[in-house]
């Protein structure tokens, strides 16, 4: 099993930057493949970027493609998503989830969640 709580959400103006970190506690971290989801309000889940066990693999959505950079350091059990050129349609509730083995972008394949931390961009 593996624990997860995130951090670094905040309050954040357009074209600002925030950066997100999770810790991870149990299971050896190494072992999974990590990821960043996010749910605004009234909408479903959806994938943001993902990054495989080694740190080599790191699928982005469209929507935040060179804006957005994920990073592991499994000797610190910690990922993190640096968020810049914050833009409104950012805002949301920021996951990060844990699997084990291979990268997917499904959020259904995430067996462990963190509680989430909020992200909102104003204008």
């Amino acid at each position: 099993q593996v624990q997860l709580v995130e951090s670094g959400g905040g309050l954040v103006q357009v074209g600002g930057s925030l950066r997100l970190s999770c810790a991870a506690s149990g299971d050896t971290f190494s072992n999974y493949a990590m990821g960043w989801f996010r749910q605004a309000p009234g909408k479903e889940r959806e994938f943001v970027a993902v990054i495989s066990q080694s740190g080599d693999d790191t699928p982005y959505a469209d929507s935040v493609k060179g804006r957005f950079t994920i990073s592991r350091d499994n000797a610190k059990k910690t990922i993190y998503l640096q968020m810049n050129s914050l833009k409104p349609e950012d805002t949301a509730v920021y996951y990060c989830a844990a699997k084990l083995l291979l990268t997917t972008t499904l959020a259904t394949r995430y067996k462990y969640w963190g509680q989430g931390t909020q992200v909102t961009v104003s204008s």
